[in-house]
This record gives structure tokens, C-alpha cells and sequence, in this order.
């Protein structure tokens, strides 16, 4: 529970990072959009730039991690997760600037990924950094990075709600009902922020059609092709990366990648950056084109048309994959929802070709806008911050009937097979991940090397049993550790393979350390997940194991009593009300 002064202290830093990830929003945008001005007259005169601007935006950037930066920056909503797993929600300084220029240099000249990952990368630095100045605990510096990510969703999109939800559903495993209040005061910051350099419209303009219940089973087959591309999404993107990670040197990874975006986005147009500005289109209504790709007489067709972009649903994944692997700075937020556009668009297209006069017309922008949703849902596995987000940036509120029943159903589709949304994925396959599940965040927040204990007196291994009981006779310790003179961990001697000589004083001479010794049914790693370290105790029956290094130093016992005992006061710390 958090001191009162520690909680005024947060408000008023809350605020401040809400203020300040706002402004790194804004700056994002702009730079993306500076950047893409001053590069746009060479796509619009010769569409062949197309195919080597986004790899000049991915080696720019690579440049600048690999030379200035010197860290890995990719990746940046699983960072933030790491970092409150792992890293007592400490991120570098150096996180609050990085992620905004180098993912600002890979969108502007056309890179296929979103800025969304980075800036929320950027905003849970700005938190992070902020709360360690401030001094605050680790609970509070937690809260912050949270307010930082929460303030830089509700920046980029103007969705102060979608920002808090998403803070929420995704990054923050526990909030109580105190902590919303700096999570609402960072987002309407960042909201009001934004307002005041971009206006107070939604961020993207529809041209939506009224609710019309006869569409909803329509809206439930949207939900589970969106669950079916959510799964093809994620599996696709992890195996991918996986593959061009095999590729040793960075140079030969960035030919092969830059090659591949810019054959991708030359032949397909709109994979040329985040995407956004044919979402528009097709949220306003307008019908949907290949611009001047080399393939746009296919398009000439309605049936052409539908190809092409069932085409671009699927190596969507591809191009955004081949961005980061090569060198460039994005997140795979925003290629969700053009992904989610593509679908919608295709699925009421389909409908309107195929059903003609007799399904009395689908309204093709609102399944535009609902795929977004859907798509959201199944990938990030956050069914709430899909639906009001999207509510939020297009002012679609009437549609709210659809965007739940459709999210649902693609959430729903997903779990089926995938347990993990594309952020969490990886991170749960090495332990480190905290959920919602209290019992496992508290597992996963409790550290084996802070409950190690050394109060337990070290014997020789040459020890009489006279010179043992000198020892036991002023402790008060049930078992003894026997350690080299190297600090090396020998083997230990329990008390009550002492008790059944010590009253023999004839023995006192005769008896030494290694006649009463034995060794341990297991050890444990300083590092080790404490979950492993239950394990072991459960398979072998002790009550307390010995700690060693990697070169079997003795550094002292852990036991169950101290496990559950620490565990009972973080899971009251982390249910605590404050």
C-alpha cells in the first residue's frame, strides 16, 4: 500500500508524463510526416522509388542503433512487458528519444510496420525514468511506466479510454481501483495535447452507414476470419523472424529484407508505410485501387480487385516482417488494423459481388472499421481496447453492437489455438511473463536470490564431532552447510545425524564432518525462475535446498517457509487497495 506523500508524488508525475508522452506522440507524427513529404514528390514521379526508398529508412536506422544507440530497440511493447517482469520496470534513458527518431526514419521512407509499438516504448520510458528521479517504489514506478504507455496510446490515436484500457488488458497485470486515477490523469493529458496541435476531430473520418441487425451473422463470420488471420498473423510473424535471425550478418540481412519490402510495396502499393491513408479511403467509402503498381489491370475487375487485396491481407505480414529484420524501428499495431481494414473490405466486397440486389447491400465502410476491431482483438488479445479504440479514433459509437460481437468472436477463434497474443508469446515461452493470474505474477515478481538465506554456520569438512558441537551448541540451526576452503559447497550435515552422537563424548575425536555428511536431493541457481524452484521441491520432498553459483560457491539455503511467506506478502502488496 502506497504512503500518502508517495501518492501525491504520483498524481503529480503522472500528469507530467501524460503531458510528455503526448508532446513524443505529436513529435512522431510529425517527424513521420516531414519525412514522408520530403520523400513523397520521388514516389509520385517514378513509382520505381518505391523499391529502394524503404530499404534507404531501414539501413538509416539500422545505422543508428547499431553505431549511436547501441541496443536493441525493436520489438517495443514486448520490451515494456520484459521490463516490468524483469527489470523492476527500469528502462534506459536513452529509450525516451530513440524508438521516435529511428521508427520516424523507417516510416517515412515507406517502411510496412506502425508507430505505435515505439511510441509506446517511448511513453513507458518517459514513465520509467520519470518515476526513478521521483524515487518512487517499484509498485509506483510500475504505475508510471503504465501511465506513460497508456498517455502515449491516448497521444497517437486521441483515445484517452483506449489508452487506459490497453494499459490494462496488456502491460499492467494488477491495477487497483487507486492506480486508474494517474492512468486517466496521464491519458487526458496526452489526449488534450494532442488536441492542441492536431485538433479535436477523431483520427480517422468515416462515412458510416446506420446499424442494421440483419448484418450481425454477417459481422460473426468477419469475427472468425479475423480470428483465423490473427492466428496466421502472429504464427507467421514469429516464424519469420525466427528465419532471418539465422542470417549472421546484419549487411546480407538488410539486402535480402530491403529487397524483399520493396519488390512487396512496389508491386502492392498500399504496404508503402503504415498504410494509414488507405484505411481513409476505404473508411470513407472511397473503392479501393493499386495506384500505380504495375499490377493495377488487375484491378480493372471487381473479381481482380477482390484478388489483389486478399493478396495484401496475406504478405501484409511479410513486408512488416522484412522491415524490422532490416534494421528498421515499427510495431506490428499498426499493420493489425490495416490487416483488419483489408478483411473487412474483402469480406463486404465479396458480399456486395456475390449476393448482387439480394443481400440489399453491405456497408462496406463498416466492415472496414469492425475488421480493425476483430483483427485487433484475436492478435493483441485485448478485446476492450479493440472496441473502444476503434469506437474512439473513427466516431464509430453506433457500431458498438457489431465491434463487440465481432471482437468477441475473433478473441474467442484465437484462444482456441493460441493461448498468448503476438506481445506475450515469447516472453511466456522463457517464464517471464506476469498475467492477470495472481498466483503466477507473484511467482513471476519474487526473485529466488532475494529469499536466499546464509545465517546457517559452515563446517570443515576435517571438523571433529567435538568442534561440531561447538558449533551447534550456540546456533540454533537445523541443518549445517560444509564448505572448501575455496568457498565451495561440499555437502551438509542435518542436526539429527548430530543428535544421535552428541551425548557419546567418546565420539568427540573419532567422528568427523565427512563420516555425518550427505549430499543434497537438488540445488538452485542464484537466477533460478522461482516456479523451477518449487518444482524441485515438490519432486524431492525437502524443506529447504542449497544455493550455489555457476561454480558451485555455497551462498546459502532457501526454504519452502521463506517462499510462502514472501508469497503470501506480495500477493497481499498486489491486491492491496491503495
Amino acid at each position: 500500500m502506497l504512503k500518502h506523500s508517495e501518492q501525491q508524488r504520483l498524481l503529480v508525475l503522472s500528469l507530467l508524463v501524460g503531458l510528455c508522452t503526448g508532446l513524443a506522440a505529436v513529435l512522431l507524427q510529425g517527424l513521420i510526416s516531414l519525412i514522408s513529404s520530403l520523400v513523397g514528390p520521388l514516389v509520385e514521379s517514378n513509382s520505381l522509388w518505391r523499391l529502394v526508398l524503404p530499404g534507404v529508412g531501414m539501413l538509416l536506422s539500422g545505422l543508428l542503433v547499431k553505431f549511436v544507440i547501441k541496443d536493441n530497440i525493436g520489438h517495443g511493447v514486448t520490451k515494456v512487458l520484459l521490463a516490468v517482469s524483469t527489470n523492476d520496470s527500469r528502462i534506459k534513458p536513452h529509450n525516451m528519444w530513440s524508438s521516435v527518431l529511428t521508427s520516424a526514419l523507417t516510416i517515412g521512407f515507406g517502411g510496412s510496420v506502425g508507430a505505435e509499438a515505439p511510441i509506446v516504448y517511448t511513453g513507458a520510458a518517459i514513465g520509467s525514468n520519470i518515476g526513478r528521479i521521483g524515487r518512487l517504489s517499484y509498485r509506483s514506478m510500475t504505475i508510471l511506466l503504465g501511465c506513460g504507455a497508456a498517455g502515449a496510446i491516448a497521444g497517437v490515436f486521441k483515445a484517452p479510454l483506449a489508452g487506459v484500457l490497453f494499459t490494462i488488458e496488456i502491460l499492467l497485470f494488477n491495477v487497483s481501483l487507486a492506480s486508474m486515477m494517474p492512468l486517466l490523469l496521464s491519458t487526458v493529458s496526452a489526449t488534450v495535447v494532442a488536441y492542441l496541435f492536431q485538433g479535436v476531430g477523431p483520427s480517422f473520418e468515416c462515412t458510416l452507414a446506420p446499424f442494421a441487425l440483419k448484418n450481425i451473422p454477417f459481422y460473426i463470420v468477419l469475427g472468425v476470419l479475423c480470428g483465423l488471420m490473427s492466428l496466421y498473423f502472429t504464427r507467421t510473424t514469429l516464424k519469420l523472424e525466427d528465419k532471418l535471425a539465422r542470417i549472421r550478418s546484419p549487411w546480407l540481412r538488410w539486402g535480402v529484407s530491403a529487397l524483399g519490402v520493396g519488390l512487396l510495396v512496389y508491386l502492392f502499393p498500399p504496404l508503402y508505410g503504415e498504410g494509414y491513408g488507405d484505411v481513409s479511403q476505404l473508411l470513407s467509402g472511397a473503392l479501393g485501387e493499386m495506384g500505380n503498381s504495375p499490377l493495377a489491370f488487375i484491378t480493372s475487375s471487381p473479381w481482380g480487385l477482390l484478388a489483389a487485396f486478399v493478396v495484401i491481407m496475406f504478405v501484409k505480414v511479410v513486408s512488416m516482417t522484412l522491415t524490422n529484420a532490416g534494421g528498421g524501428v515499427g510495431g506490428t499495431f499498426g499493420p493489425t488494423l490495416f490487416v483488419g481494414a483489408i478483411v473487412g473490405f474483402v469480406v463486404s466486397r465479396l458480399l456486395n459481388v456475390a449476393g448482387g440486389s439480394v443481400l440489399g447491400g453491405i456497408p462496406e465502410a463498416n466492415f472496414v472499421l469492425v475488421g480493425m476491431a476483430a483483427m485487433m482483438a484475436g492478435v493483441m488479445q485485448a478485446p476492450m481496447t479493440s472496441i473502444f479504440l476503434i469506437a474512439e479514433i473513427t466516431g464509430g459509437y453506433d457500431l458498438l453492437l457489431p465491434l463487440i460481437t465481432a471482437s468477441a468472436v475473433s478473441f474467442g477463434v484465437t484462444r482456441i489455438w493460441e493461448r498468448y497474443s503476438i506481445y506475450t508469446k515469447r516472453i511466456a515461452q522463457s517464464g517471464e511473463l506476469l498475467t492477470h493470474d495472481s498466483d503466477q505474477a507473484v511467482l513471476t515478481l519474487l526473485k529466488t536470490a532475494d529469499l536466499v538465506r546464509d545465517k546457517y554456520p559452515r563446517l570443515r569438512l576435517d571438523d571433529t564431532l567435538g568442534e561440531i558441537m561447538d558449533t551447534v551448541s550456540n546456533s540454533t540451526a537445523a541443518v549445517f552447510p560444509v564448505v572448501g576452503a575455496d568457498g565451495s559447497f561440499q555437502g551438509l550435515v542435518e542436526m539429527d545425524d548430530i543428535r544421535k552422537h552428541m551425548f557419546d563424548s567418546a565420539k568427540y575425536g573419532s567422528i568427523r564432518v565427512y563420516n555425518l555428511m550427505k549430499q543434497p536431493s537438488a540445488f538452485v541457481a542464484p537466477d533460478e525462475k522461482l516456479g523451477s524452484v518449487l518444482d524441485k521441491f515438490e519432486k524431492t520432498g525437502a524443506w529447504r535446498l542449497p544455493v550455489v553459483d555457476a561454480d558451485h560457491r555455497y551462498l546459502g539455503f532457501i526454504s519452502k517457509s521463506r517462499i510462502l511467506m514472501a508469497y503470501r506478502e506480495e500477493l497481499k502488496s498486489i491486491s492491496a487497495e491503495d
